[in-house]
């Protein structure tokens, strides 16, 4: 059998072994919020309120940061949406995240994930420190839930993070040569 093949098999082997979308109880729950965190509605009123933020205080410092911000997500969202249309992996089956599976049902790479790894590395690489801090924590488990929930597998998960971490180094680099 193919690497490809083998590690393909891993990955569904590893992802139903995490899941808990069809257990209902405390882990479901948890998981269940965790899983909808990342979902981009949630991330532009924190956007609007940090440019909001920048602007009111007249801080361009804080200002740069929001647009890079605002750049970032919106070069994820394309990035992920060309790599989905060429890999065209499904989603694992199953009932919850209905939404997810009705507007894309490709899987890979998850664009929580990608997002999640963005926002993570921007933490790193502009600050502030408590930003990185809660990135820290909040990335993995936002992973996890979505695997957990039964719409990724885990090398969605983790492909989505990478990739997203890599648009945050390039678009900061490629800014800091521009500005």
């Amino acid at each position: 059998m193919p690497l490809i093949h083998t590690l393909l098999e891993f990955d569904k082997t590893l992802s139903h072994q995490l899941r808990v979308a069809e257990k209902p109880g405390f882990w479901h729950t948890i998981f269940n919020f965790l899983a909808h965190s990342g979902d981009s509605w949630f991330d532009l009123p924190i956007l609007a309120v940090i440019a909001g933020y920048a602007w009111l205080a007249d801080n361009s410092e804080w200002l740069h940061k929001a647009w890079v911000l605002i750049l970032g997500i919106f070069v994820t969202a394309a990035v992920v949406a060309v790599a989905k249309k060429l890999v065209k992996r499904s989603r694992p089956s199953g009932e919850w995240g209905q939404v997810y599976r009705k507007t894309d049902p490709h899987s890979f790479p998850s664009g929580h994930a990608a997002r999640a790894g963005l926002l993570f590395m921007l933490g790193i690489l502009l600050g502030p420190w408590w930003f990185t801090l809660l990135m820290m924590v909040w990335t993995p488990l936002l992973a996890l839930a979505r695997v957990a929930m039964g719409v990724h597998y885990f090398l969605d998960v983790l492909a989505g993070f990478i990739l997203g971490i890599g648009i945050a180094i390039v678009l900061t680099l490629s800014l800091q040569m521009i500005i």
